[in-house]
């Protein structure tokens, strides 16, 4: 153990001597966080309608007025024509067209029923798909309001209709940064870890300091160890500044405890530190580790589930998040910051990033060859 503290030690100088580490480890983080959730959005919203009404009804003026007050549409045009209204898509100034029919009132009085025509651009398909789907909700919402209301009322009473009222579990109001966030800081503390780990054992070498730890006595797993334990308590110490400032930027506080967050942070800090010291004992310059790290990364966080959900992906790309950790650490986040969920619902994971752990620093300790 007193060849371990001194690792320790040397270790410990060489990262709050460079500034370069030290604005990585403490401004970074803060700064990714307050700003990257505020990018991370969801909801679609000030979708560009243009409007071609051939009716200038009563019934026609409603929809439009219903339509504009949702808060997700801005009314760009209202045209007579629909090829006027499709000009303004073909010119990037409108995203979805609404083509309101001739006679739209009389046909709903006379036949209880009415045609509308949606013309969606769908360049941008996200956006195309959500201004779509809020289009056709808020046309379903339009209709029973009219068939309650105007057509029906003699034969039902709208007092005898049926409403329906939703309640949200976990999340009561919907806010996407405290579905955003846990993903967010989970990334940032991989980043960090991954990318320091990774850096540090190809940095002695490119310095030559490697050759004299080599010549010393010193064990090859003291020397992991050594290398290790340093950026594991960095790491953590990112988490708590990470969970601080969701605190005090978006007033998320976990609904379960802190305790089962720094365990299972705890296991998975020797999973992905492993991860970095085995790229840094197979890189032979940092250039060439910083490049692997990247391409893990972007791995790593497209296939994590934070912004696409992993049951709408292929069989294939599911099947590799299964060997993804920062997949089981976002599942994990969200469940004890969100549904208050203690160590008996999350063994699975801790099972799982165990596993990681020992694979990737066992690997990482066979890999480092003290004699070339």
């Amino acid at each position: 153990m007193r060849t371990l503290r001194f690792l320790l030690q040397k270790e410990f100088r060489q990262i709050f001597r460079d500034p370069a580490i030290l604005r990585i480890i403490f401004v970074m983080p803060i700064i990714q966080l307050l700003i990257l959730p505020w990018a991370a959005d969801y909801e679609v919203k000030h979708v560009n309608l243009s409007v071609a009404d051939h009716d200038h009804s009563s019934y026609s003026r409603l929809l439009i007025s219903k339509v504009t007050s949702s808060g997700y549409f801005n009314l760009i045009s209202y045209n007579n024509s629909f090829h006027a209204a499709l000009e303004e898509v073909e010119q990037n100034k409108a995203d979805v067209v609404l083509e309101i029919p001739a006679k739209f009132e009389q046909t709903i009085v006379k036949e209880n029923e009415g045609t509308l025509f949606i013309a969606v651009n769908a360049i941008n398909g996200v956006k195309a798909n959500l201004g779509g789907a809020y289009l056709r909700s808020i046309i379903q919402d339009y209709n029973r309001e009219v068939r309650l209301k105007w057509i029906q009322f003699p034969r039902f009473s709208p007092e005898t209709s049926i409403e329906v009222h939703s309640s949200n579990w976990y999340n009561p109001l919907q806010n996407y940064k405290y579905f955003m966030v846990p993903g967010i800081l989970v990334i940032l503390v991989t980043m960090v870890g991954s990318f320091l780990a990774a850096m540090n054992i190809v940095k002695e070498k490119e310095i030559g300091t490697i050759e004299q730890i080599n010549v010393t006595p010193v064990k090859k797993h003291y020397f992991i160890l050594g290398k290790l334990i340093p950026f594991w308590v960095l790491g953590l110490f990112i988490l708590t500044m990470g969970l601080l400032v969701t605190w005090l930027a978006y007033g998320i506080v976990p609904v379960g405890s802190f305790i089962t967050i720094y365990i299972y942070a705890a296991i998975y800090l020797l999973a992905i530190l492993g991860l970095g010291l085995l790229v840094s004992t197979m890189a032979g310059t940092q250039q060439q580790a910083m490049l692997i790290s990247f391409f893990m990364m972007m791995v790593f966080i497209l296939l994590s589930g934070l912004y696409t959900s992993i049951e709408s992906m292929p069989v294939w790309a599911q099947w590799i998040t299964k060997f993804n950790p920062v997949t089981y650490f976002i599942e994990v986040m969200r469940m004890v910051i969100l549904k208050g969920s203690g160590l008996a619902d999350i063994s699975r994971q801790i099972i799982i990033i165990i596993g990681f752990a020992i694979v990737l620093n066992t690997w990482a300790a066979i890999s480092y060859k003290k004699r070339v």
